[in-house]
């Protein structure tokens, strides 16, 4: 199985370091709600552990569970944190930092805090004791004190100014079991702040959709007019879009003629039923 893989990979990926932070991000091309990212830390006698043996199969890229499988896991990864087995955060980008800094920018910022509250949180320091300040006794450090300890994996290609050395796997959170928990993290914690802001702005549906330009996200956006929470830049682009569309449409309708038949494109744009992915949510223990 790939999904038994991941683990193999950053046991591989730990012969030169102490242990693994793995990042990812979720919302990158939502229409609407912060971009959040998250930061995973992993050592050797995690990845070693009886629980990482028996949950890391099923543990793989966010987008490939359900929501109820990423629920499920990200459960027990918090239970895993309150035993001070692994350690994560999340970070966010708010929607009027998308809009200043663009959706790069804003998903950079949210990796580094991401990344920075996850290492505070393991008291990891930045930089090693500076000797002229320690003198002929510097401080004894344990393996993993400090980052130089530990190898930064981020998914996709690499992210400019981040702030940390990193090393960066495209689809890596499906081949790396950290970047593959960061991904879990960091769409669990969106999803709910989006299922809060459901609550705040009703009418959009942002618990159903999480921001996606859904159908129905788009008919409300028709409708009801870009709110709050919505990133504007990428509204205006897509409303633009939809008029363009519309005006062909029309205009296709005008040419053809009410009896037009259907172009084979569009009869074929949505996948059969079982063409779709199974819900395996049943299957977990």
């Amino acid at each position: 199985m790939v999904k038994r893989r991941l683990r193999a990979h950053d046991l591989r990926m730990l012969r030169d370091c102490h242990g693994l932070v793995g990042v990812d991000e979720a919302g990158r091309g939502a229409l609407a709600g912060p971009v959040v990212a998250g930061a995973v830390l992993v050592n050797r006698a995690f990845l070693d552990s009886d629980w990482c043996r028996r949950y890391a199969p099923l543990i793989n890229d966010s987008k490939q569970l359900s929501a109820g499988q990423r629920e499920f896991i990200y459960e027990r990864m918090d239970w895993l944190r309150s035993e001070h087995r692994i350690i994560f955060a999340a970070g966010t980008a708010s929607v009027a930092e998308i809009e200043q800094e663009n959706i790069l920018g804003a998903t950079r910022l949210a990796m580094r805090r991401a990344i920075e509250t996850a290492l505070a949180s393991g008291r990891v320091n930045l930089h090693p004791p500076d000797p002229l300040f320690t003198y002929e006794n510097p401080p004894a450090l344990a393996a993993g004190e400090v980052l130089d300890d530990w190898k930064v994996l981020v998914d996709g290609k690499p992210v400019r100014n981040l702030g940390f050395a990193h090393k960066a796997i495209v689809e890596g959170d499906a081949k790396s079991l950290a970047i593959a928990m960061a991904s879990i993290v960091a769409k669990v914690t969106r999803d709910r702040l989006l299922d809060a802001l459901d609550v705040e702005a009703q009418g959009y549906g942002f618990a159903r959709h999480k921001g996606y330009a859904t159908p129905q996200h788009r008919a409300a956006l028709l409708t009801l007019g870009p709110g709050l929470h919505h990133r504007k830049l990428f509204v205006s682009t897509f409303l633009k879009t939809t008029s363009e569309v519309e005006r062909a449409q029309t205009q296709f309708a005008f040419e053809a003629g009410e009896d037009a038949a259907v172009a084979p494109d569009e009869a074929s744009a949505s996948p059969p039923p079982d063409a779709m992915p199974a819900d395996h949510s049943a299957n977990l223990p």
